[in-house]
């Protein structure tokens, strides 16, 4: 069905991944080792997805796909898997939800390029604080939204939301997103015991 360029850590992949085994078809993705990096690009990805960066997917008939919300609804749409409502309000409230969890990923893992690969002389503490800004921004607005948010029906919105908050575990356990946000932590208590979340859990 697909072939992808993997890389275990990364959240987005993961959210490939959640949607794949959900929908039962994670045994028809080819995994291609990745190295993928903000500075030093990898070429090889580079041939599925010119900005280099994972995950990045071909399928069969050679059409290449980037990135994970591309990926996740292609999926969804050749298994039929309503993960992706095809109209009207509840479509909105996917993406919207989707992208609220991607914008959450996206600061976090620039912080974490910011703190590992930037030399410490050329780090921007205002710049970081702001980062981590929206990410507690962005926890509180899925705390405000946790007791709409589905653990047996659900959509590319929850999926997203529970990966983000799984690399905050995996990447951030200092920043105790529970703390104060008591119904966004009962539902990702729920939701993260899916076989799919269980699944595709990051190394430890």
């Amino acid at each position: 069905m697909l072939q992808l360029y993997f890389a275990a850590t990364s959240p987005y992949v993961r959210k490939v991944m959640v949607v794949a085994h959900h929908l039962g078809v994670a045994d028809r993705i080819e995994h291609l080792a990745a190295a993928a990096n903000p500075v030093n690009r990898d070429r090889n990805i580079a041939a599925f997805n010119p900005l280099a960066k994972v995950p990045a997917a071909r399928t069969d008939d050679g059409l290449c796909l980037f990135d994970s919300r591309v990926i996740c609804e292609y999926i969804d749409s050749e298994r039929g898997g309503g993960l992706f409502p095809a109209a009207g309000r509840a479509r909105w409230i996917a993406l919207t939800q989707q992208a609220l969890a991607d914008g959450l990923l996206d600061a976090a893992i620039l912080v974490r390029y910011e703190r590992t690969l930037r030399p410490a002389e050329l780090r921007w503490a205002q710049w970081d604080a702001g980062q981590m800004s929206k990410i507690d921004d962005c926890l509180n607005e899925i705390e405000a939204q946790a007791t709409t948010l589905g653990t047996v029906r659900f959509t590319i919105g929850e999926i997203t939301i529970a990966c983000a908050l799984g690399y905050l575990d995996f990447r951030y356990p200092e920043v105790a997103w529970r703390e104060g946000r008591p119904k966004a932590a009962a539902w990702y208590e729920i939701f993260s015991k899916l076989p799919a979340m269980q699944a595709t859990m990051p190394p430890a």
